[in-house]
């Protein structure tokens, strides 16, 4: 159900849009009170006289936006009197499900439908004939997601179905999220406090285990509210004829009060490239000084598409509301729910522009098409440098997006605005995004490191740390890029490192550098025999990198390994590097 300040937006909207945008709108928030959760799904009914019931919140997250979203939750309980448990997936005992009463889940989706990887060993346990009958447990699911992905909330939608498998109730509707989750998830959490705090007979002294907040909750920058940090330094870090483009860029954090460790992301809020939002507004026949109301202000179009608005991905949202406006068949033919696979790709091939070009339509407003358009996110980028090494500054290595698309070049939203539109002493707003699933381990533990381009990264901010600290644990660095000659990132730093000893061996691969192509995983399994040793005294793995390709290839290459130099079988091995990610000894950091 809308909020009253949400339904009195939208009446406003609709008196500002025409009748046929209109239409659309009333429909598709018809579809956000109804459609987010499964229409069939059974909700239990409020007990006559509840008597206090454990009341657990789990989360799954691979970027922190479940976690946050999860503590919110938790604390808005304990407001209300309510005692209740917090736990990360990752650090829960799966044995403790079967004496769960209600159990409250956020969880995201990571890549193509799968859980965060931190909590695969959840998912496995659940799904497994091991899952224990939950007929007197109440749940409810929070999913987080990005429609323009084929399986869209499928994480939070597994968990949701096998609850209801397993026997347990719903508290409420799954409520699945986009990217733009802030307000939905917001709700959610209300409208759960409401009824667990409505069914309450007495009201009970939390013993709730609230974890540690980021390190930057002291600072009153975060993500709703970012820094206006200075750019001391934007550079080329490849070599004349490298057939990619790579910058290290540094910022000043100065008077922020923001801090962060080693693993931990910088949020970027980024703007779009003026270029696109006028090829966007001529396409559409809008002018860029048109009025119109963003969250009850009042601003101009262009300024609503260069700061609020994603403009370049189109998204599921963005689609009905063309299909609408264009009648075309074609696009109304994506839009049932059998042609999701079609859908994925065709949204993947097109731009907002090149629908709009492809399917023209006139006379549009400019209120309904923000409408149907979402919020413009941050961008996150793993943090290249410790604080140890650089206090009050904040490092980047980033490599920018460029590709063509319909005979045109296009670029990413973030990275192109880094490297085309940022100069030394430019203000960029930012803030700290905490990964506790990508931190270095104890002083002694000998890590194994490993990278691909710019997913080398949070390695330069680990030895970073690890220098300052005069840690005497062994660091293995496996490092992959396309020519030696030009692209071997921070190439200076780690040498310097083997030298004094912070960095104990160092192994790269230079796929273009030969007809044969050699990636990091070929490293890997050439040094099998030291790197199962390694595992076998303890040593913590950590991967950084592309997750198409780098982080599965690495993954089953690790698997290899065990099974060769443990002399096991291929599931024994299985289970062996599953318990290295159980244990946070193995730990993924990949996009």
């Amino acid at each position: 159900m809308l909020t009253p300040e949400q339904s009195r937006l939208v009446q406003e909207l609709l008196q500002t849009i025409g009748p046929k945008e209109a239409r659309w709108l009333s429909g598709y928030f018809a579809g956000v009170e109804v459609g987010l959760s499964s229409s069939k799904q059974f909700v239990a009914p409020a007990p006559a006289a509840a008597s206090a019931r454990k009341l657990s919140i789990l989360y799954g997250t691979e970027t922190s936006n479940a976690a946050e979203v999860a503590k919110g939750l938790s604390a808005a309980l304990q407001t209300k009197g309510i005692a209740n448990t917090l736990a990360d997936m990752a650090e829960y005992k799966v044995r403790q499900l079967g004496q769960e009463e209600d159990l409250l889940i956020v969880v995201s989706t990571y890549g193509e439908g799968d859980p965060p990887q931190p909590a695969v060993g959840f998912f496995e346990f659940v799904e497994s004939r091991k899952a224990p009958k939950l007929d007197g447990t109440r749940f409810a699911v929070l999913a987080l997601g990005d429609s323009t992905y084929e399986f869209y909330c499928q994480a939070g939608k597994r968990l949701d179905a096998r609850f209801e498998e397993l026997g347990a109730t719903r508290l409420e509707p799954r409520v699945d999220c986009d990217v733009d989750y802030e307000e939905a998830a917001a709700n959610w959490t209300d409208k759960i406090v409401e009824l667990l705090a409505a069914e309450a007979s007495t009201v009970s002294v939390s013993t709730a285990r609230l974890e540690t907040p980021a390190a930057s909750s002291a600072s009153s920058y975060n993500k709703k509210n970012p820094f206006p940090a200075r750019v001391l330094e934007n550079i080329v870090i490849v070599g004349r004829g490298s057939t990619k483009e790579t910058r290290h860029i540094e910022f000043s954090l100065e008077g922020s009060g923001l801090t962060y460790e080693p693993g931990d992301a910088l949020g970027i809020a980024a703007s779009n490239d003026p270029a696109v939002v006028e090829t966007l507004l001529q396409a559409l026949s809008l002018a860029p000084d048109e009025a119109v109301d963003f969250k009850g202000a009042h601003t101009t179009l262009g300024e609503a598409l260069t700061h609020r608005f994603e403009i370049t991905a189109a998204t599921p949202r963005f689609l009905d509301y063309w299909a609408m406006l264009s009648d075309s068949a074609e696009l109304k033919s994506l839009q049932s729910e059998d042609c999701a696979g079609e859908r994925s790709v065709f949204l993947h091939n097109h731009h907002i522009v090149d629908i709009v070009r492809r399917f023209p339509v006139s006379d549009v407003m400019s209120q309904g098409l923000l409408s149907a358009l979402r919020p413009l996110q941050p961008r996150l980028y793993s943090l290249a440098s410790s604080l140890a090494a650089a206090p009050d500054e904040a490092h980047l290595t980033v490599a920018p997006v460029r590709y063509e698309l319909h005979g045109e070049p296009r670029g990413g939203v973030a990275s192109s605005l880094l490297a085309d539109r940022v100069a030394a002493d430019d203000l960029l707003p930012v803030y700290i995004q905490s990964n506790a699933h990508f931190r270095l381990p104890a002083d002694e533990v000998p890590a194994i490191m490993i990278g691909a381009g710019t997913g080398v990264a949070p390695y330069r901010a680990f030895l970073q740390e690890r220098e300052a600290r005069g840690v005497t644990g062994q660091s293995w660095l496996f490092f992959g890029e396309r020519n030696f000659r030009t692209d071997f990132l921070y190439q200076t730093e780690w040498q310097s490192w083997l030298k004094d000893g912070t960095l104990t061996r160092m192994d790269v691969a230079f796929s273009r550098d030969r007809s044969e192509k050699t990636y990091v995983q070929h490293r890997l399994k050439e040094q099998s025999r030291e790197v199962f040793a390694w595992l076998e005294e303890g040593a913590h793995v950590y991967v950084c990198g592309d997750a198409a390709n780098l982080a599965p290839d690495v993954h089953q290459t690790l698997i290899d390994i065990v099974a060769s130099e443990g002399h096991s079988s291929r599931d024994a091995a299985e289970d062996y590097v599953r318990s290295l990610q159980s244990d946070h000894r193995y730990q993924r950091d990949v996009y």
